[in-house]
């Protein structure tokens, strides 16, 4: 038998495959169409050199919308053949961000977002892992099933963002779970046995933390603070393990996370579960749902800060106009004391002093205080605080100002305030103990002040899981 027209019929097949890749990777439709002229059966034969790439997966790879467009209209099988690294077309358009191509896929097959590739990953998960926000919109709306969809490594969507550190993807899924009111998958656990949680607080992401126990997001109950994974940690033992954040280890603490050890110490003394750990029941949540809320109190959640929408930028101008309030109101009330100051100047000696003098009036000069001289505890105590407030809001104004221009120049200009509100403070003071007193407290408390907050929110911070079990005990 003669061998050679076979071979030059598979040298022929070669030829026209490596011209319809070419033709495939330029985008040329013009191209495409003159070769099927040439070869009617080519996208029929095609196989690309064994490696299972159709024409549709170069044009996803280049990113061609109208080759793909025409490969599809004459060969929509091409889109659910897997190429040799297990990829669809719309595996990797969904990669690549390409939503015109995608939007094109799936109007020819919705089922091909539910195609599972390579470790049995579908298009969204590829969409995730990239932060193709759009693209993963896309995807949800033609198959909100494809959330529930696992990888081979029993991974989510949601556990596919949080490894990728894709934020932003991952606040898009939880919008869809919010309205499919899918919020188990955020308990699911993947091959190691980690949930989002234990993976957010592992590599130290904040951000996914605070969003999933913010209330106003995530109802509260819904996150199981104290899952095991295959290793027999909750999330605060492996952030103690692995991280060590105090931020979130203080946010954990406050949405009742504990370790093994107290769970277990829980069951062996008998105490109710839901005091280490959120109520997890859903037909308790349910009740609580449905439970009318007063209007002070939605007035109240209208009005809030909101950590997930409230932009930093917003906050700070907030926080800037009132701390420059109450520096305004402070600074006035030492220039203008209660019972404002004397307006002259009664100093009686030892020879015109008379009885009846001391009983009318009491020695003052024009100035000073009525009150620090008719009631100087009162007086003391008034000074006391309005300096505390004083103090306080000039220290956020320099912290919120931290890196602006002109720093040097705002910092001086707050010490001259400061300045002048002791002198104005020493001058209108008539007890040299108390002019003293304020004297060395408006030089010490500043210094001290940054130290004093950092105490105090760092005392606020602490768990009071420990102290709730002891007053039950007693």
């Amino acid at each position: 038998m003669d061998k050679k027209p076979i071979q030059l019929h598979n040298s022929l097949v070669e030829l026209m495959e490596g011209r319809l890749r070419e033709a495939a990777q330029k985008g040329d439709v013009y191209h495409l169409r003159s070769l099927i002229d040439e070869v009617p059966f080519l996208l029929r034969t095609v196989s690309l050199a064994g490696t299972n790439e159709t024409p549709l997966h170069v044009a996803c790879l280049s990113g061609h919308l109208e080759f793909a467009k025409e490969i599809i209209h004459l060969r929509p099988e091409f889109a659910r053949e897997l190429n040799q690294d297990g990829f669809s077309p719309l595996h990797i358009a969904s990669a690549n961000g390409d939503i015109e191509i995608v939007k094109e896929l799936l109007n020819d097959d919705r089922n091909l977002c539910l195609l599972k590739g390579k470790e049995r990953r579908t298009p969204l998960h590829y969409a995730v892992i990239k932060g193709r926000e759009y693209v993963m919109k896309e995807l949800l709306v033609a198959s909100p099933d494809s959330a529930e969809e696992v990888t081979a490594r029993g991974e989510t969507s949601l556990h596919l963002a949080v490894k990728n550190h894709q934020f932003e993807a991952f606040k898009v899924l939880l919008e869809n779970l919010k309205e499919l009111n899918k919020y188990d998958l955020l308990n699911k656990k993947d091959i190691q046995g980690n949930t989002v949680l234990h993976l957010a607080v592992s590599t130290k992401q904040y951000e996914v933390v605070d969003i999933l126990l913010d209330e106003t997001v995530v109802a509260k109950g819904t996150i199981e603070m104290n899952s095991l994974n295959k290793r027999g940690l909750t999330p605060l033992e492996v952030l103690l393990e692995e991280s060590r954040d105090g931020d979130i280890e203080a946010t954990l603490r406050e949405s009742g996370a504990v370790s093994v050890e107290n769970l277990q110490s829980l069951q062996q003394e008998g105490l109710p579960h839901s005091w280490a750990v959120p109520v997890q029941d859903p037909s308790s949540r349910e009740q609580r749902r449905d439970r009318p809320r007063s209007i002070s109190k939605k007035l109240q959640d209208f009005f809030k800060y909101n950590k997930s929408k409230d932009p930093p930028g917003k906050v700070r101008d907030t926080l800037l106009v009132i701390a420059i309030l109450i520096a305004t109101a402070t600074y006035q009330a030492v220039l203008s004391p209660p019972g404002g100051v004397w307006q002259d100047t009664y100093w009686p000696d030892d020879h015109n002093r008379t009885s009846n003098d001391v009983k009318e009036s009491s020695r003052h000069i024009a100035g000073q205080s009525v009150m620090g001289t008719n009631n100087p505890i009162a007086y003391g105590l008034i000074l006391v605080f309005n300096s505390i407030g004083f103090f306080v809001s000039l220290h956020t104004i320099n912290f919120l100002t931290i890196g602006f221009p002109l720093q040097l120049e705002l910092q001086v200009s707050l010490i001259a305030l400061v300045a002048t509100y002791d002198t104005v403070m020493t001058a209108i003071t008539p007890s040299r103990g108390i002019s003293l007193f304020f004297t060395i407290f408006s030089i010490v408390f500043p210094i001290f002040l940054p130290h004093i907050t950092k105490l105090v929110r760092n005392y606020c911070k602490k768990p009071r899981f420990l102290s709730r079990i002891t007053d039950c005990e007693t």
